[in-house]
């Protein structure tokens, strides 16, 4: 199981017990159908902890249900054309922000996301997968990007663009925040 740290979000532990129960699941069988520990359901739906997003996707699919859905579930199905600052949905974990843009948009067909990587941050100690195509920029920092088994250093202005059907991952090597604009279609969250 992936990392799960404490949280200082009450928003997930809320839409977790409203969807689980909308779904009439207890705890225990939710964990059951994700595969998870018994008590993860439990600590999260009482926000003493925070799931990475790994943990939260892969729980979410024991309902089934996919992150942008969880995060906007509650929102107005307004189709703005402009997403201010304070909009957009953190669905990071600590020591990383990826702030969603557009959450509150229902079928998007894109996922733009504005990421902050800390000091030594990754996006988890397993490489992710999903359908589609994936790219980003650096706007500062410097990012390990591995696909598959290539590991490439990226700095300011650089990019990258892959198929997500490879493994893949991201790490912030440098000693300072790294900053990232990405797209994904069609969207894993």
């Amino acid at each position: 199981m992936s990392k799960i740290q404490e949280t200082e979000d009450p928003l997930v532990a809320m839409r977790l017990r409203v969807i689980r129960k909308a779904n009439g699941l207890s705890q225990r069988e939710l964990a059951r159908r994700a595969g998870v520990g018994s008590g993860t359901v439990s600590q999260i739906e009482s926000n003493t902890i925070q799931p990475s997003v790994s943990v939260l996707k892969k729980i979410l699919d024991g309902i089934p249900m996919d992150l942008a859905t969880f995060f906007s579930f509650e929102l107005s199905a307004n189709q703005t054309h402009v997403f201010r600052r304070e909009e957009h949905v953190n669905i990071g974990a600590p020591g990383i922000r990826y702030l969603l843009i557009a959450a509150q948009r229902g079928q998007r067909d894109i996922q733009m996301l504005h990421e902050f990587y800390q000091p030594g941050a990754d996006s988890g100690r397993h490489a992710l997968s999903h359908d589609g195509e994936e790219c980003g920029v650096v706007i500062s920092g410097k990012l390990e990007v591995t696909v598959g088994d290539k590991v490439h250093i990226l700095h300011d202005g650089d990019a990258y663009y892959f198929n997500s059907s490879q493994p893949h991952r991201f790490r912030n090597v440098g000693t300072t925040v790294c900053e990232v604009v990405s797209a994904c279609t069609p969207p894993s969250f």
